[in-house]
């Protein structure tokens, strides 16, 4: 029997990093489930499909071979074999990445693939819908939230790091209809569940968030 940590939020809310962070420090496999939405994002606009061919990008869901390799330096991530870790984090990419996961024939697919690569392991997964629809008996779960001007904040800063080309303005513009999209979808809306304990990392540094969220879990790991 694995042991799994599910953390839910919105874009920008600090997920990735804290969770790579928290991963490397209690030795859990982090598996970051949006790449997998991203990559289908990526071939829909590889093989110029319309948003509105939802048939085709269907299809692309099924045949996508997708290899997620776990470092230390962060994913490396191959689609059919290719190196795509900076190409999904395009703003190409993030601007379809929504509407491409709120067809729900993809979403089924790629809930079932981040399933597989989370079976009978020790694992940390973020999302938007990790303790909400994928993993809903996962052992902890946490919602990290931030005010959206903090969380455009961070995500300019990260893409001016990565040298992805978007003003703040483009940033904070995705990320409130990103927030939109994400809420008012039918399978798979972002949302609190139930038993999550929210975290507002609006005040916090990620270091803080870190420890706030390893104390969580060695909690209730007992």
């Amino acid at each position: 029997m694995g042991f799994i940590v599910g953390i839910d939020g919105p874009a920008g809310s600090g997920k990735g990093t804290v969770t790579k962070k928290v991963a490397n420090k209690l030795g859990l496999i982090n598996i970051d489930t949006g790449i997998t939405y991203r990559c289908v994002a990526l071939q829909v606009l590889n093989e110029k499909v319309e948003l509105e061919n939802t048939e085709e990008i269907i299809e692309i869901a099924k045949k996508i071979q997708i290899d997620i390799d776990n470092t230390p330096d962060g994913d490396i991530v191959y689609l059919y074999g290719k190196d795509v870790t900076k190409e999904i984090r395009s703003k190409e990419v993030t601007k379809i990445v929504s509407p491409v996961s709120s067809i729900k024939e993809v979403r089924f697919l790629m809930v079932d693939m981040q399933r597989k690569l989370a079976e009978g392991k020790n694992v940390i997964m973020e999302g938007r819908d990790i303790c909400t629809y994928v993993f809903p008996n996962a052992d902890v779960k946490i919602y990290l939230d931030a005010s959206i001007e903090e969380r455009a904040k961070r995500r300019y800063k990260e893409n001016q790091e990565k040298n992805i080309d978007m003003t703040y303005e483009e940033v904070y513009e995705n990320i409130r209809k990103r927030d939109e999209n994400d809420k008012s979808k039918e399978i798979g809306a972002l949302k609190v569940a139930e038993d999550s304990i929210i975290v507002d990392t609006t005040s916090l540094n990620i270091d803080q968030v870190v420890e706030k969220i390893i104390c969580i879990i060695k909690e209730k790991r007992g």
